[in-house]
């Protein structure tokens, strides 16, 4: 079975955050570091804890989302990558793998490339935000759409998160992900690149997911099967791809 999850607090000059752990570090094993999407983490757990079958994962939430504390101000995409960079720090976390899903990915792009010695990789899971709907009219459509193929039980694990941010933070958010060009930073990461993009994606084409891949400097692309939240579908999916960037096998289930 997947491993279970310790909550950690740990204080940072935004606030103190929370992180969830699953696994065990292994000798040579890099740990791996997630970063969740727009407002919500509880959905990400599983898929952590799938991560936490082979090597020691960490899920960061972000300033004034799920059980992290209020930031001392509004904050932009630069600003998570900072609060993410003050928490590996507390941590003493070097030589990591870095994932992002959805919104998470334009963060945790910023952080690799600020930080290059203490990632070792870096993992781009539908990822945010694609220009073809890099509007505030266009993103809400794409994401209309994308919802109809998502499980309902998805909204119901999302409700908590979503009330303790409130429509007024999320709304910021939102607006700054969509001023961020990942396109632009990702040409900037120094370290290998791997694009997961869902088969049924609504909210980024595969087209985008696969031009990302190309302007990496060392990049891959792996499809796999499930709309934007695949990761909640399939909490094991991004195991193997992810493992393998690592350079390390999933251990035997």
């Amino acid at each position: 079975m997947p491993p279970a999850v310790e909550l950690q607090h740990r204080p940072t000059p935004w606030g103190v955050l929370r992180s969830r752990g699953a696994g065990t570090p292994r000798p040579g094993v890099p740990e791996v570091v997630v970063v969740h999407g727009l407002a919500v983490a509880d959905y990400l757990e599983p898929a952590v804890r799938e991560l936490g079958t082979w090597t020691r994962a960490h899920l960061v939430e972000l300033p004034g989302f799920s059980g992290s504390a209020d930031p001392p101000r509004p904050m932009d995409v630069a600003d998570h990558a900072d609060a993410v960079i003050e928490w590996l720090t507390a941590s003493g976390l070097d030589d990591v793998v870095l994932v992002g899903h959805s919104s998470g990915t334009q963060v945790a792009a910023h952080v690799a490339v600020r930080e290059p010695d203490r990632v070792r990789a870096l993992v781009l899971a539908s990822p945010t935000v694609d220009p073809a709907y890099r509007s505030m009219r266009r993103v809400l459509l794409a994401w209309r759409r994308n919802h109809e193929l998502e499980p309902p039980e998805l909204d119901v694990e999302h409700t908590p998160d979503r009330q303790r941010a409130g429509l007024r933070r999320v709304r910021h958010a939102l607006a700054v992900h969509l001023r961020d060009r990942l396109e632009d930073t990702v040409e900037r990461v120094p370290h290998p690149v791997l694009v997961l993009h869902g088969d049924r994606d609504r909210l980024c084409t595969e087209a985008w997911a696969r031009e990302l891949s190309e302007r990496a400097r060392v990049g891959r692309f792996r499809s796999v099967p499930g709309a934007h939240s695949f990761v909640w579908t399939a909490p094991g999916a991004w195991s193997a791809p992810i493992a393998e960037l690592a350079g390390t096998p999933p251990l035997p289930r």
